[in-house]
Parts: C-alpha cells; sequence; structure tokens
C-alpha cells in the first residue's frame, strides 16, 4: 500500500503546489510510482505539469460529488515520467457547498481510492489554501501531513489552527494520521528575518522539521508557466537540487530509500 501525503497550509503562496509537483517529479526519478491528486479549485498543479484543464472530461470534482466515479477514472499521465495525476477544474470550487448535503462528505475521496492504492508507491495531496471539507477530506485519506510554512514574519501564525484541525480529524475520522513534517519554503539566508524563523520553526518542531530548506530561486517560479517540473525545466537549478534532496529525506523517512 502506498504512503499517502496530504500537502497543507490554509495560508496561501506558501509552495503547497510548488512541493507536491516538484517532490513528486523527484520521487518518480528515484524509480517510485507516484499520484498527486490536485484538490485545490485553483487547479494549479494540474496545469502545473502539463494538463490543459480544457480538455478534462472528469476530475476530481466527479470523484467527490458522483459516487459512480472512481479516483482511478480520472487518473492521467503527467508531463514527467512516472507520476500521474488526478486534475482538477474550476468546477471543484463549488464542491464545498455541495459537499454539505452528501452523505459521509468527510470520506468521499477516501472512499473513492480502490485499488490505487496499491499501484502507487506515494499518493501526494495538493490542498486548498482553507480548512474546509475538501482538506478534511484530504486529512482524512491521508496517512501523514506535511507542512510547508514559508520564511516570514507570520509563517508560525495559523499554524495552531492547522494542527487543531489535525487533532480533530484524528480524532473523528483518522487515528492513525500524523505530522509527516515541516518544511521551510522561499528561505532567504541572507536576512536575519529568514535566519530568525529558521531557528523558531525548528525550535517549535523540532526533529519534525526536513533538513532540506528550499529558498527563493527564479527556475522554480518560471516552470510551471511551461507545464514542467523544474526537473525537466532546469535541472541544473538550485530548485532542482533542493527537491531531489527532500525527496532522498522523504524516502529515508518511510524506509524506502
Amino acid at each position: 500500500m502506498g504512503a499517502v501525503i496530504a500537502l497543507a497550509n490554509q495560508k496561501g503562496g506558501v509552495g503547497k503546489t510548488t512541493t507536491s509537483v516538484n517532490l513528486g517529479a523527484c520521487l518518480a526519478d528515484l524509480r517510485k510510482k507516484v499520484l498527486l491528486i490536485d484538490l485545490d479549485p485553483q487547479g494549479n498543479a494540474t496545469s502545473g505539469l502539463g494538463i490543459e484543464k480544457r480538455q478534462i472530461e472528469k476530475s476530481v470534482y466527479d470523484v467527490l460529488i458522483d459516487e459512480d466515479t472512481m479516483l482511478k477514472d480520472v487518473i492521467k499521465p503527467s508531463s514527467h515520467p512516472g507520476l500521474d495525476i488526478a486534475p482538477t477544474t474550476i468546477a471543484l470550487s463549488g464542491a464545498e457547498v455541495e459537499l454539505t448535503n452528501l452523505m459521509a462528505r468527510e470520506t468521499r475521496l477516501k472512499d473513492s481510492f480502490g485499488t490505487v492504492w496499491d499501484e502507487y508507491d506515494f499518493i501526494l495531496i495538493d490542498c486548498p489554501p482553507s480548512l474546509g471539507l475538501l482538506t478534511i477530506n484530504a486529512f482524512t485519506a491521508a496517512d501523514s501531513v506535511l507542512i510547508p510554512v514559508q520564511s516570514e514574519y507570520y509563517a508560525l501564525e495559523g499554524l495552531s489552527q492547522l494542527q487543531n484541525t489535525i487533532s480533530l480529524v484524528k480524532r473523528h475520522f483518522n487515528p492513525q494520521m500524523k505530522v509527516e513534517g515541516v518544511l521551510l519554503t522561499m528561505y532567504d539566508k541572507r536576512t536575519n528575518l529568514g535566519q530568525q524563523v529558521n531557528a523558531e520553526v525548528r525550535k517549535a518542531f523540532g526533529d519534525r522539521v526536513y533538513k532540506t530548506v528550499i529558498p527563493r530561486n527564479v527556475r522554480l517560479s518560471e516552470a510551471p508557466s511551461h507545464g514542467l517540473a523544474i526537473v525537466d525545466y532546469d535541472k541544473r537549478s538550485t530548485g532542482a537540487h533542493v527537491y531531489e534532496q527532500l525527496a532522498k529525506e522523504v524516502l529515508a523517512k518511510h524506509g524506502k530509500a
């Protein structure tokens, strides 16, 4: 059975999608079969991996709303070999409201997995910047949560709310779920602020913080507009190197190095 990791933080712009796409690609390069589920209505992971949204017939929206649509029915190969994606469209933005009146609304994603559990080594879920029903569906299906934290002044603000949501999901739906790790993103070692945030996060979360730190990198920002992971866009860039290191760290945590 593959490891299911939700990437979540209710703050926007912290690097969830960048990490979902590039960690997935680098795990695939290490000979792991990877699925990325795009659970963010913005669909940036979908377009960032070369999927043309106008050509999508069925998406994650259908998986959540239509009981007859299983996750396997919407999976497509991405622009990176070994990395598949369950894409999304803007239709997903209405799912929060539609799910409210459905039975077992918190477990719709988990219930759709079927044989997909056994077909992948890793399943990554790119969550929206909120703690609503979409994120709760991700947490209910996940083994663990990876939390990207931007290296800025308000980095730790809101993390207590995220931890409360994790605790609630553990209590009611998924007692085995744990925090996979905390990842520092957009780090600038030249600034005192970056160094202070780094120290603060490590003090708060201890050894759950990844040794790998994701710096600000122009090539990382450019890659999605070409529908490519960073290792396909610029293999020699700093961004490619750090996500390769992160993938190795994740594998080591799971005993799959």
